[in-house]
Formats: C-alpha cells, sequence, structure tokens
C-alpha cells in the first residue's frame, strides 16, 4: 500500500527514510512525502517517530548537504566531516528539518533501556536491524500498527502495516 491508502484518523510512525525524501527533495519520493506531512499538519492523520529516527534524518540531511554545498563524494563523507569538522558549521538543513517536523505537529515518542532491550529481541526474531528493531519495539509499545516507511524489511513483522510512498 502507498501514502495514498493511509486511512483519515491513522496514526502513523513516521520512518527516517520517509522524512529524508521530502527535506532532500528526491524526485521521486518527495511529492507522496509532502502530502503524507501536510495530512499530518492538518491533523488528518496523527504522526509520531522517535528521537533516534531524527537523529538518522539529522545524519543523512547533513552529508547529503555537505556533498551539496561542498562538492564531496558520499563514499567516506562522515570520515570526511569529521576531519573537516569546521564546515558543520554552515550545514543548517538538519536543523531547519527538525523544526518544520516539530512545526508539522510530529509527535516525538521517548527511548528507554526496556525499548532497546525489547528491539535486541525483535532483531533476531525478525532478522531485522537494530535501528528498524527498535523501530517495531516503539511502535509496539504505542500501540501503533501503521508505518510510513519505503523499507520492505518491515514487511516481516506481523501486525504492522507498512505504506510506502508510493
Amino acid at each position: 500500500m502507498n501514502f495514498a491508502a493511509i486511512p483519515s484518523g491513522a496514526a502513523i510512525f513516521l520512518d527516517a527514510n520517509t522524512l529524508i525524501f521530502h527535506f532532500a527533495s528526491n524526485p521521486v519520493f518527495q511529492l507522496a512525502c509532502q502530502g503524507l506531512l501536510d495530512r499530518i499538519a492538518r491533523q488528518e492523520v496523527t504522526g509520531f517517530t522517535s528521537a533516534h529516527v531524527l537523529t538518522n534524518v539529522a545524519h543523512r540531511l547533513m552529508t547529503i548537504e555537505a556533498m551539496s554545498l561542498l562538492g564531496w563524494k558520499e563514499a567516506g563523507i562522515a570520515s570526511r566531516l569529521k576531519r573537516h569538522h569546521v564546515e558543520i558549521r554552515n550545514l543548517n538543513r538538519p536543523r531547519l528539518a527538525l523544526a518544520e517536523i516539530e512545526v508539522i505537529g510530529v509527535q516525538v515518542v521517548p527511548i528507554t533501556q526496556q525499548l532497546v532491550a525489547a528491539a535486541a529481541v525483535i532483531s533476531q526474531q525478525h532478522e531485522l536491524l537494530s535501528g528498524d528493531a527498535l523501530i517495531v519495539a516503539v511502535m509496539q509499545a504505542n500501540g501503533l500498527s501503521h508505518l510510513a516507511s519505503h523499507d520492505a524489511d518491515f514487511d516481516r513483522v506481523p501486525g504492522i502495516t507498512r505504506y510506502a510512498p508510493i
């Protein structure tokens, strides 16, 4: 199913890729992601995410902006930013995107040590990477079953309905 199929009134967890596609102006997925964020802003659906997702969004937007502004290649971008850390001062997109996410009204749910431990179990049960398993743990703890994500790995988790951008 795609974002257009998300029912009105639904509560949906936003994976990092949904936010990154929107803020990084992805030519394929940006319009669908914008539409979903507009629906959240209009309170047609309720959007949730977590701090660990927002950290992933900020990091990816930082690397994308560095590549664009500085002409750097993607390979080794994080290491290059570490070596040329003074350049980080000029990267505004992550901060602006996080502020916009707040204005849109996406609710950020907390992460606890218990959720991290639950995620380790979920990771093994459903063969998910740690960050994805933490999303599942957070969703389960908050009674969420709808997920906005381009990542088909979540389809292995019973009880989660994944909506892709297109």
